[in-house]
């Protein structure tokens, strides 16, 4: 018995059906069609609808919910509230945390940390511990008035991935990769790098499903690069396998997946083809790519020292440069522990001084290659903070709840307006007083400046024209703009 023949014995009566009818579907489409015509293969990229400023995206996504108040929010008048409750009037009977709602007060805890005005901007943000990062403010289009509904980590992170709380919806760089694909045959279109914070005292769980393709398919998922040993799995040959055995073993692999495809027309098979074909590529491509002895001693210090270091941010930044000069349409790096329920005085030192640096040569970096006004940058976290503490508040030691209502991120390149100051906050940084921004219409402000219409960017699933920002109003925020 040949394999087609027994592949056949093992349909469903639901799968047979389903070949009837997309064969008699395929023979009505066929007639429609000029002779010479051909439809679309599944994995050609969809296309911009119309000319993109972005060509790619680098994400770096502060993990945890750094505290705008203490970053980029500025709000001296509270100085003068240090230790008196948040006023009733002001917190308006917000949804609180478990870890906050059995408070009797809610204390002001005003930033410790100096402000002073950055670029020809005036951008007024935290020079202390950003001093190399205020140098590019004319380069950055801050945002103060991001907002969500999420209030806890898991939801919150999922919604600004994916754009829903639920779990199981394609990421923005499986979008991405969807709609535009990939520069470089060699290398996938999405790719994720973890970073390793000098600081570990409470980082939150990152998982696969953030860089999922959801409902689209599985070759647009991210591939996640380890910061430690292989960069991706099994991507060396196993000892005293020979290169020659390993193309061999992925070709025959493939042509027992294009006879199963051929059968059965599930599109998984083709994407396992893909996936095979791409991993031997990469086996040439990664190992160059990984390899920074060829980069310049000037190129270690605009990093900082720490460049060299596997898993560091620096490190990680650094191979982001690589990625997008190479063609990756999608880089999501993930940077831990901006959690800061507790000990904030301690620890946001210690994360500011991971990312300072490398976010400035990142940018200058990019900028000296003439990339940066076609790659699009964006920092920040999945919510914000409350401007009183959790728990006792000290000079020296306090912490900070989550706060949904506002909170700050900026992008940078890509068609964005270097040196705007978007959207503002009442003085105790917690309600917007003008110009919000959802996340939905952040969404749509990255698909715009990736050439596409977000209403009309979507996919069939389930009976539904699925989209990355869903079915309530969203827009893109054109003051953003270049």
């Amino acid at each position: 018995m040949n394999l087609s023949h027994f592949l056949n014995q093992q349909q469903s009566r639901r799968h047979f059906f389903t070949a009837g009818g997309n064969l008699l579907g395929s023979a009505a489409l066929a007639s429609l069609l000029p002779a010479s015509g051909a439809v679309a293969s599944e994995s050609s990229p969809m296309g911009p609808h119309f000319p993109p400023k972005a060509k790619r995206v680098i994400y770096l996504h502060m993990v945890g919910g750094p505290a705008q108040m203490d970053l980029f929010d500025y709000k001296p008048e509270m100085q003068k509230w240090y230790d008196k409750d948040l006023p009733d009037s002001i917190r308006k009977g917000q949804r609180l945390t478990t870890m906050t709602s059995g408070q009797k007060r809610f204390p002001i805890a005003p930033s410790k940390y100096k402000f002073s005005q950055a670029g020809e901007c005036g951008m007024w943000m935290n020079t202390e511990l950003l001093p190399n990062l205020a140098k590019k403010a004319d380069d950055i289009c801050w945002m103060r008035t991001l907002h969500t509904e999420a209030i806890n980590h898991e939801p919150a992170i999922t919604a600004m991935q994916t754009g829903n709380q639920v779990t199981g919806r394609p990421c923005l760089g499986a979008w991405a990769s969807y709609g535009l694909g990939s520069d470089n045959e060699n290398l996938p279109a999405f790719v994720v790098l973890v970073a390793i914070p000098s600081n570990r005292e409470q980082e939150q769980a990152i998982s696969a499903r953030l860089w999922s393709a959801g409902f689209l398919s599985g070759k647009h998922a991210g591939v996640s690069f380890r910061s430690k040993g292989d960069p991706i799995l099994y991507i060396n040959n196993p000892p005293g396998v020979p290169s020659f055995i390993r193309e061999r073993s992925v070709a025959g692999l493939n042509a027992l997946n294009k006879i199963n495809y051929e059968t059965l027309h599930d599109p998984e098979t083709q994407t396992r083809i893909e996936q095979y074909e791409m991993a031997f590529k990469m086996q040439a491509s990664v190992p160059e790519l990984t390899d920074l002895s060829s980069e310049p001693d000037h190129i270690f210090k605009l990093y900082g020292e720490k460049s060299k270091t596997p898993g560091t941010f620096a490190n990680t930044a650094l191979m982001t440069r690589r990625l997008a000069e190479r063609g990756v349409r999608f880089i999501q790096v993930y940077h831990n522990n901006w959690d800061h329920h507790g000990n904030l005085g301690g620890r946001m030192p210690d994360q500011c001084k991971d990312v300072d640096q490398p976010c400035y040569a990142l940018l200058e970096d990019l900028k000296q290659r003439g990339m940066l006004d076609e790659t699009l940058v964006i920092w920040g976290g999945e919510f914000g903070r409350t401007i009183y503490s959790q728990g006792n508040l000290s000079k020296t030691n306090y912490g900070r709840d989550h706060h949904p209502r506002c909170f700050s991120m900026w992008m940078a390149g890509g068609g964005t307006k270097g040196g705007t100051i978007y959207g503002e906050t009442d003085e105790f940084s917690y309600n917007i007083v003008r110009d919000p921004i959802h996340i939905r219409d952040f969404h749509a402000t990255i698909l715009h400046l990736l050439g596409f219409n977000h209403e009309k960017f979507t996919v069939k699933f389930q009976g539904l024209d699925q989209r990355l920002t869903g079915v309530l109003p969203s827009h893109v925020i054109s003051d953003l703009l270049a």
